[in-house]
């Protein structure tokens, strides 16, 4: 049974592919080349819109696909480091939209859930989705105590869906791996399993209540930026229950501009919320894109973000942040041979990498960046080229950095359009500068001492019977040998 189901989702798949013509960017590449005369033998080559570019018709056959391909291209979208420019850019359009699942349905799910009738548990539920996506839809409430919550529930049989399309594309990345060589750099098998790791996480929701939680208690004391407070009480694995909030979309300029909020200070509060999370916390929202975002602007001089949606997030080791700074204090610095010297101290070149090479490298793709206006220099770019070079030279790169860098281009992104004169490098710098004064250098050693010496004074005692026990060791160890 399940090979005729995966055999008829192959044959609708390959169906949609001829439709937009995929099958002529497909018999295009070198290794399909002498078989590129069958595609004047797909019905849809001549009635097809010829002025779509190959970007725009990949895009609008995977919405064609249906929810699960557009999750998985909106998450390809951001590896930009193995995707051509223009299709990560159509793929970044992708949006994730579908009709919502009835209410009857929702309404089940929940109170299956929860073990209660609806109408025991709230006082008031609509039964109409609020908003609608692949993963789940949204459903507005008021607790028994008056207060106003939304209820995220998930997709009924969305599991098995998933399930489904990606053993799907498992077996579709073996035989990538197997018999296209070239595609083994790209690494398909590993992609997929990043692609199904990002989908099965969003599955979990008392997984994204705790991010939620973690988030929240980050920026308790905060006014640039509210995050939601989750009802624990209510929540499940497949049911998520949050404070209903309300703002203006951050993408409503004019209702943004009418309410007197104050743009420039909106625009520069989104960078400090990015970096404060990078350099301070250490984990960070990496889904802000316009949709997740509202602002309240109960103060429009000093405006609030508002953020939803933590299905997705980033968390950076202290190694990781230590690279991060110190790789961009060298980009503002212009100093190649130190970023290379990096990668080399992160034991992430190989071995017989010729420096003055990535170094080349490096400075090829920054050096255009550089010499833009202020104004217009993007970081996210500057990530972006930095990746590109990484993946020539054959460095694995960190799921989380990649994540950090589309978080990044994102802000970058929202900022520029609230505040096109946005000198991104003025904000950027300083907050660098003072996470290393913080975090490198003799006081901070001092202070990483306090902390660890009632670890130490606890193991100190311990010391001289380990020292004991690995000399007997050592002896027992040399009087076997010299018998043998």
């Amino acid at each position: 049974m399940r090979f005729f189901s995966r055999l008829f989702r192959l044959a609708r798949i390959n169906l949609i592919l001829m439709r937009y013509n995929i099958d002529e960017i497909i018999l295009g590449t070198h290794w399909f080349y002498p078989l590129r005369f069958l595609v004047y033998f797909n019905p849809y080559y001549w009635t097809i819109d010829k002025s779509m570019t190959e970007g725009e018709r990949i895009r609008r056959a995977i919405e064609e696909l249906g929810p699960i391909f557009v999750k998985v291209g909106q998450i390809l979208s951001t590896r930009r480091d193995i995707l051509p420019e223009d299709i990560a850019v159509e793929l970044s359009k992708l949006q994730d939209r579908v009709a919502p699942f009835p209410g009857y349905q929702a309404k089940e799910i929940i109170e299956k859930a929860l073990g209660g009738k609806t109408e025991a548990l709230f006082s008031a539920f609509d039964a109409k989705a609020l908003a609608s996506a692949s993963i789940a839809q949204v459903h507005c409430a008021t607790l028994l105590n008056d207060e106003e919550v939304v209820i995220k529930v998930l997709r009924p049989n969305i599991k098995n869906i998933i399930d489904r399309d990606i053993d799907l594309l498992r077996s579709l990345a073996k035989i990538a791996e197997k018999y296209f060589r070239e595609t083994r750099h790209f690494k398909p098998m590993a992609v997929v399993d990043e692609v199904a790791q990002t989908l099965y996480d969003e599955l979990d929701l008392m997984r994204e209540g705790a991010n939620a939680s973690q988030l929240r208690r980050n920026f308790a004391h905060s006014k640039i930026l509210y995050i939601p407070k989750v009802y624990w009480k209510y929540c499940h694995n497949n049911i998520l229950v949050m404070e209903r909030i309300y703002g203006i979309p951050i993408h409503d300029h004019v209702r943004l501009k009418r309410a007197g909020v104050n743009m420039k200070r909106l625009a520069e509060r989104g960078i400090e919320i990015f970096f404060t999370q990078v350099f301070r916390d250490s984990f960070f929202h990496a889904d802000l894109h316009p949709g997740n975002l509202f602002v309240c602007d109960d103060d429009p001089d000093e405006p609030t973000y508002i953020a939803v949606d933590f299905g997705i997030v980033g968390s950076l080791s202290r190694n990781d942040q230590r690279y991060l700074a110190d790789n961009m204090i060298a980009f503002f610095k212009r100093d190649y041979q130190r970023v290379a010297e990096l990668h080399i101290a992160c034991g992430w070149l190989p071995p017989e990498t010729r420096i003055d090479q990535f170094e080349g490298a490096i400075r090829a793709v920054s050096e255009p960046i550089f010499e833009l206006p202020l104004h217009q220099i993007s970081f996210g770019k500057l990530l972006l080229g930095l990746f590109q070079v990484a993946h020539r030279f054959r460095i694995n790169l960190q799921p989380q950095l990649i994540l950090l860098q589309k978080t990044l281009f994102s802000i970058e992104g929202l900022s520029r359009q609230l505040s096109p004169e946005l000198d991104i490098l003025a904000h950027t710098k300083p907050q660098i500068e003072k996470w290393l004064r913080q975090h490198i250098g003799f006081s901070a050693f001092m202070r990483r001492v306090g902390d660890q010496l009632p670890l130490w004074s606890e193991q100190f005692p311990e010391i001289p019977t380990l020292i004991y026990e690995i000399l007997q060791g050592m002896k027992t160890e040399l009087e076997k040998q010299r018998f043998e």
